[in-house]
């Protein structure tokens, strides 16, 4: 009994945690001081939640609970895989990361309109669509990090602000749309919403015109969320317009939830091969890599640079699920918790930079090599590992996918990989060469100090990225047997229908295979 409720409160408390903090903060609106107090040990909290929820699942393999003595499908149930933990774990790291950064970013008129209670919502939602184990909370959880993500979008009230935040809902209201579609059909297909129900009734199911539908609707749902091609136009437009502490968790968090939301339907609802769309996904991933970079290449403004790249980087991640072999799907799991450490801290880089120079805008910046070259060496880690130069955790991320491509007989996905890490590195090279390397422009902002609230989180960030690098084997490792869960749909199941010694015996057993 003490075991079931250990685990129902470490499943629970990642997501119940940021919603209590967002009550908090919201009846503390009026005591700025105070709400920053309590966001910062908040945060420690959420990722002391995270790390118990991290430590439980690397005991047990997989969690799972149904919310008041209800049993699948017909209750509430959180379920905690190794990919979803990892990604909760990276979350609680990340947020309280931001959250220092923003104690020195964020303004008056911010926290007046609403910063925190937003903020925590909005990771209260990443970390319910990571453990939701139904279909219909997904998109529950989705609504909640939409409504937040506008606010937050919306902040400081400036033209430029409320026409991104406008570009950004219109959009991922259409997302919504196609989501609830694709659950309707799901639930008139299969009398059921729950994923462990599902992955046991959908393979006894002829195929059929509505489910066909539901999978094409959650492609499309998924690929808006994500911002893959065609349907990324969103993300650049809004993204560079938010203060920089919120495109930081933006960048990090909020398109990785749309890539964990399609790779766990379409490996354990639905597969690739079987829904007939593994040639689709394949030229998506390689039109989202190249579109993305070759946007990133023609740019002068950091944000807007970083904003196309963050789409040229969900295209690798793709590559995982259009091979969908157990070596891929690690590989894209590994690429998954690289990318959201290595995007945020390039956004939080912008800030610094836009910091010291008074300008993000690379026309007007230089000069910082010389009077901040403990920031040029900081800038210069997220950036080589973005664009996968040994021994970074870019480099063995991208290994993994371009091997999986060539053992997978997708060899051209592979060439089209390589040939974007070139152009990637070259708008790495474009930023160091315009902000650090160059002459001060004549217009320039005189060069500012950088404080310690904002260089202390970037250096943190930093040193996961490189012990990722320096020690990847344990992280390879640890991807290998989160990728089991997508691979292989039973041991998903049988935390739902079968006893916990099944559930770890399963896993095992998998894992060895």
């Amino acid at each position: 009994m003490q075991e079931t409720t250990y685990n129902l409160l470490v499943l629970v408390f990642p997501v119940l945690v940021p919603l209590a903090l967002a009550a908090l903060t919201a009846v503390l609106w009026r005591n700025h001081g105070l709400q920053r107090i309590v966001s910062v040990i908040g945060l420690g909290a959420i990722l002391g939640c995270s790390a118990l929820l991290m430590m439980a699942v690397l005991r047990y393999d997989i969690l799972a609970v149904e919310f008041g003595s209800w049993p699948v499908p017909f209750g509430i149930s959180f379920v905690a895989d190794r990919l979803a933990a990892a990604l909760v774990a990276i979350t609680g790291v990340l947020a309280l990361c931001v959250g220092i950064f923003s104690l020195r970013d964020m303004r008056q008129l911010h926290i007046r309109g609403g910063f925190y209670p937003l903020f925590f919502g909005m990771i209260a939602g990443v970390n319910g669509a990571f453990l939701t184990g139904d279909v219909f909370n997904l998109y529950v959880w989705f609504e909640v990090m939409l409504i937040t993500s506008i606010g937050l979008l919306a902040l400081g009230r400036t033209r430029a602000q409320i026409d991104g935040a406008i570009k950004y809902l219109l959009l991922n209201l259409l997302g919504t749309v196609l989501f609830l579609m694709a659950v309707g059909l799901l639930y008139g297909a299969a009398g059921t919403l729950a994923f462990a129900d599902l992955a046991r009734v959908l393979p006894t199911l002829e195929a059929s015109p509505g489910l066909v539908g539901a999978a094409i609707l959650f492609l499309c749902a998924f690929g808006i969320k994500a911002g893959v091609f065609p349907l990324f136009f969103w993300l650049p437009a809004s993204y560079h317009t938010a203060p920089f502490t919120i495109s930081a968790i933006f960048a990090g968090l909020l398109t990785k939830v749309g890539v964990y939301a399609a790779f766990r339907v379409f490996t354990l609802l639905f597969t690739v091969e079987e829904a007939g769309i593994r040639e689709i996904v394949a030229v998506v991933a390689a039109c989202t890599m190249v579109t993305g970079v070759f946007g990133a290449a023609v740019q002068w403004n950091i944000r807007r640079i970083l904003s196309f790249h963050i789409i040229s980087q969900i295209g690798y991640m793709l590559m995982g699920l259009a091979i969908a072999t157990p070596l891929a799907l690690a590989g894209a799991v590994f690429y998954i918790v690289h990318h959201i450490i290595v995007k945020a801290n390039l956004f939080l880089l912008a800030g610094a930079i836009r910091q010291a120079s008074g300008s993000d805008d690379l026309k007007k910046s230089g000069g910082l090599l010389k009077s901040h070259p403990w920031l040029a060496v900081l800038f210069l880690i997220p950036a080589l590992s973005l664009a996968g130069l040994p021994p970074l955790s870019g480099f063995w991320a991208k290994f993994l996918v371009v091997d999986a491509s060539f053992k997978g007989d997708m060899a051209w996905l592979a060439a089209v990989a390589l040939f974007t890490g070139i152009l990637t590195l070259y708008s790495m090279t474009k930023i160091w060469m315009e902000a650090f390397w160059k002459a001060p422009a004549q217009e320039r902002v005189r060069a500012r100090r950088v404080p310690l609230a904002m260089t202390a989180p970037i250096a943190v960030l930093c040193a996961i990225t490189l012990f990722i690098g320096l020690s990847a084997e344990p992280f390879v490792q640890f991807a290998e047997k989160a990728s089991v869960t997508l691979a292989d749909p039973d041991v998903y199941v049988a935390a739902f229908f079968g006893t916990e010694t099944e559930v770890v015996d399963l896993a095992i057993e998998r894992s060895e295979q």
